[in-house]
């Protein structure tokens, strides 16, 4: 399955973190724009559907207009007064999980080195543990209601440190996207993936200097291509202006500006946060001494690459589990 990171945080070439994925601006769409919008649709496109109904029965313009007068007066304060709430509310989720990303600890993963370093919950000191020793599950639940069967997926990660097993886990929309989060894992610490933007950014709004967050520059990045797309006939006129429609909606470039706040923000304060003891095993490496993979691992994903070409239509759980049993 293709690599896909929507939980990848921070990536370099030393490291990459797992765990808190990056910001996106349509939170901030929604956050702000939801509120915004709605107050407009409920205080001023109400009135004027009455009045258009109005309009339809055959009714005088003096009545419509005392229609349209009539219900924008009966509905503006509790337009706003939604809309303030619903405001306050998505600022408090916003609050809830900033404060959420700013003391949590991901799970980094040091391909130089070839280790993952876990902060479990609670604990004072980060634990370390060989690249080759963890383990890696799908899970897939499946159940029956009243709607049809109801099915769920998620993958995990995690090791034993003695009794105890330490792992994290994520929901996941599907069992081939579950693959596709541990392949960007995988291609990531084997060296077959280096950036950001080849696991995550699906619309192509980064350019090849822009930073790998969302802001200020895929917003312009975005806008050039609708004019580029309209310019040869790929979009119509009536597709960008309702583009534009959105974006005014959502208050233009305000989230695009507070995600590169949240961004700076929340840099600032990971790097505060993170253990002493992680930080100096975060440093780089001389490259005579990084650490290289084991002649079993290499064995076997050989087998598992020979099989795969043989066999391509064969899903790849039944390669992997062929070729473990083989050992």
């Amino acid at each position: 399955m293709p690599a896909y990171g929507p939980h990848i945080g921070e990536l370099n070439d030393v490291y990459m973190d797992f765990g808190l994925g990056t910001l996106e601006v349509f939170s901030w769409q929604v956050i702000l724009g939801g509120p915004f919008s709605g107050t407009l649709m409920i205080a001023f496109l109400y009135p004027l559907m009455g009045g258009f109904i109005g309009l339809l029965f055959g009714d005088s313009w003096e009545f419509i207009k005392e229609v349209i007068e009539g219900i924008f007066f009966a509905i503006y304060k509790l337009a706003f007064s939604t809309g303030l709430i619903a405001l306050f509310i998505g600022l408090g989720v916003w609050h809830h999980v900033h404060k959420t990303r700013a003391t949590l600890i991901p799970t980094r993963f040091n391909r130089q080195r070839r280790e993952v370093c876990f902060m479990p919950q609670g604990a004072t000191e980060p634990v370390f543990v060989p690249w080759e020793s963890l383990s890696a599950w799908i899970i897939e639940a499946k159940g029956a209601t009243q709607f049809g069967i109801h099915r769920q997926y998620g993958m995990g990660i995690g090791f034993h440190h003695g009794e105890t097993l330490t792992s994290l886990e994520f929901q996941c929309a599907g069992l081939e996207l579950a693959i596709s989060h541990w392949e960007a894992i995988r291609g990531y610490m084997e060296y077959e993936v280096n950036d950001l933007k080849s696991i995550q950014d699906l619309q192509d709004l980064q350019g090849p200097d822009d930073p790998p967050h969302e802001g200020l520059h895929t917003f312009r990045n975005a806008r050039a291509r609708v004019h580029q797309e309209i310019h040869e006939g790929r979009r119509s006129r009536l597709s960008g202006f309702f583009w534009y429609l959105y974006h005014v909606m959502t208050l233009w470039t305000i989230p695009n500006r507070l995600v590169e706040w949240e961004v700076r923000r929340l840099e600032r304060i990971g790097k505060q946060a993170l253990p002493e003891v992680m930080r100096a095993w975060s440093e780089p490496l001389p490259e005579e001494q990084w650490a290289k993979p084991s002649e079993q691992l290499l064995r076997l994903s050989e087998q598992v690459r020979r099989m795969h070409k043989r066999q391509p239509h064969r899903p790849i759980t039944q390669i992997f589990a062929e070729v473990g049993r083989r050992g």
